[in-house]
């Protein structure tokens, strides 16, 4: 992270109003000098107002010691400058005075009325003493010498603290809006950042949902059949040997078949983990630039928001899987409406998990019930319903195991691609499930 913000604020350590120490010693050095200086000049004018020396010193020394407030209380000091300039004296406070009040967050009105006031108190004062040293003879130069005079040290003694001071304090200012900036940028970049792994935090909750559905979709069907094959052999094994065999050859077909599956998964799976192994590397400044991309390149790598390889099972596929029930002892009949043609990849894929599943709780909890598979091609959307019939009372059940996820399943898949999903028994004592899935 950058070191912005409150790191750059020096350390507050010094007394009273003074944030350091650094500055109070500035200040009680100004103020120090001021003093000697109006004290001196406390001399002059004691004679000329007729008041004992020690009277005149010691107003100088009050009146320069205002400078060590200048901090606090800048106008105060620029009031003081003011009002000692008629016994000509404070110069240096009037100069440093000015540029604390240019500093401070002082309105503009107020700057330049007090700056008004000191340059018309500096230039009456020099006007009347250069004439007064002009008639002495002091100063041989003509007339002209004395507004010039009295114009130019008056500015001199004002413009230029005024404009340092305000420069000074815009510069000053703008430094602290740009450091609150940097601050307010970390805040943002850390809520990124924290965000990002909430982000992350939750795709990796939808990776394991996925992947949970996926293993449930690939392998509950395959073993639910291999498992009927099973107990069909188990029954016939005495009575018809060549129908054992067959029933035994479809057992190991099937059992290839999930082990394919299972492996082609479980290959998308470590390329998966070894692609977020090279992410892991990348620094957390990038990561709420990775964010987006990742989660943009992990859902066109799943083809998808409702996840699944897009490599998956088609429709046209679909006459097999009821041909597998159909080995399998039930009567299954299908039929299809419309013309059929091709969908996106994900519409296909959860058209046919959901017959998939359908037949599969057919055969963990209705063996040797007849179902019927119906699947219609309309304009805009495709629909698909699986109703099985009550089963028989002779038919018996080979206690497949249910997780009671199928339903769940199907349903995440259809609504996430905004389609339509109801399950229910019927009126007659089966089961049906039905789906309608937008064509786009």
């Amino acid at each position: 992270m950058t070191t912005t913000g409150e790191d750059h604020v020096p350390a507050r350590g010094g007394p009273w109003w003074w944030g350091r120490w650094r500055g109070a010693v500035l200040d009680v050095g100004l103020a120090g000098v001021s003093a000697v200086e109006c004290a001196a000049e406390g001399i002059p004018f004691a004679g000329d107002a007729g008041i004992p020396v020690w009277a005149g010193v010691v107003f100088g020394l009050l009146a320069g010691s205002v400078l060590l407030v200048r901090r606090k209380w800048p106008i105060a000091v620029v009031l003081v400058a003011i009002a000692i300039t008629p016994a000509q004296m404070g110069f240096l406070m009037g100069v440093v005075g000015l540029y604390s009040l240019a500093v401070c967050e002082v309105p503009r009105r107020i700057i330049g009325s007090l700056a008004a006031m000191m340059m018309l108190g500096t230039m009456i004062v020099t006007f009347v003493r250069v004439r007064q040293d002009m008639a002495r003879g002091e100063l041989g130069i003509g007339d002209w010498f004395v507004p010039f005079a009295a114009i130019t040290i008056a500015v001199g003694l004002t413009a230029p603290p005024v404009l340092l001071g305000l420069y000074v304090g815009a510069r000053r200012r703008l430094m602290e809006s740009l450091r609150e900036r940097a601050d307010d940028l970390e805040r943002e970049l850390q809520l990124l950042a924290e965000r990002a792994e909430e982000r992350a935090e939750w795709a990796r909750g939808e990776e394991r949902t996925r992947i949970a559905r996926e293993m449930h979709d690939v392998v509950a069907h395959r073993v639910s059949l291999m498992v009927v094959h099973a107990a069909a052999l188990q029954a016939v094994a005495r009575k018809d040997p060549e129908k054992a065999v067959k029933n035994a050859a479809l057992v190991g077909d099937m059992g290839r078949q999930a082990l394919t599956e299972l492996r082609e998964m479980l290959g998308v799976l470590r390329s998966g983990g070894e692609e977020r192994r090279e992410r892991a590397a990348v620094p957390l400044a990038a990561v709420g630039v990775a964010a987006a991309a990742a989660a943009s390149r992990a859902a066109r790598e799943s083809g998808g928001e409702w996840g699944g390889p897009v490599e998956g099972p088609w429709l046209s596929e679909l006459g097999v899987l009821v041909g597998q029930s159909a080995a399998a002892g039930m009567v299954v009949d299908l039929s299809v409406q419309g013309e059929a043609r091709s969908y996106a990849p994900e519409v296909e894929q959860t058209a046919y998990r959901v017959v998939q599943e359908a037949l599969t709780n057919v055969h963990k909890h209705a063996s040797g019930a007849k179902t019927y598979v119906r699947l219609a091609h309309r304009v805009s959307e495709i629909a698909m319903q699986v109703e099985n019939e009550p089963p028989p009372d002779s038919a018996s059940s080979a206690r497949l195991p249910s997780g009671g996820n199928g339903l769940v399943g199907m349903e995440e898949r259809v609504a996430a691609l905004g389609g339509v999903f109801v399950s229910g028994p019927t009126e007659a004592g089966g089961f049906r499930v039905s789906a309608v899935i937008p064509a786009a």
